[in-house]
């Protein structure tokens, strides 16, 4: 499987180039699955849902965030309705969504885990421990 990892898509210059850039990308190297991070692409601060939705119409598979994914309130209520989109896993019990998602993609399962480092953020749980705990699964 060929997968296509995009760091932070940062405002609407990111939208824009994930927009008329994508499709062409993916298919000429021949990506199988496209992971991209979206925590900032709202105005560098977040996501929205509408956005979120762009991006997953756009090629984007899998949808990852960090610690600015609750920068727009909205995002929130969103979490429900949209799977692929992540947050890290190692955020307190009770928050919104989840990091982590299952998927199958030409017949070819895949899973994608979201956790958020410690170093100069947030403390939250050890995202080593996280991953531990979902392999163990």
């Amino acid at each position: 499987m060929k997968i296509f990892f995009i760091g932070d898509i940062v405002g609407s210059p990111g939208r824009k180039i994930v927009h008329e850039r994508l499709a062409d990308i993916l298919a000429q190297r021949q990506v199988d699955l496209c992971i991209a991070n979206g925590e900032n692409s709202a105005a560098g601060f977040g996501i929205t849902p509408r956005i979120a939705q762009d991006l997953l119409a756009n090629g984007i598979d899998v949808i990852t965030g960090g610690n600015h994914i609750w920068d727009r309130r909205e995002i929130m209520e969103f979490f429900p309705h949209e799977p692929r989109l992540l947050r890290p896993a190692n955020f307190p019990n009770g928050a919104p969504g989840s990091g982590l998602y299952v998927g199958a993609k030409n017949g070819v399962p895949y899973a994608v885990l979201n956790v958020q480092g410690r170093t100069f953020m947030t403390q939250l749980d050890d995202p080593f421990r996280i991953i531990g705990c979902v392999r163990a699964r």
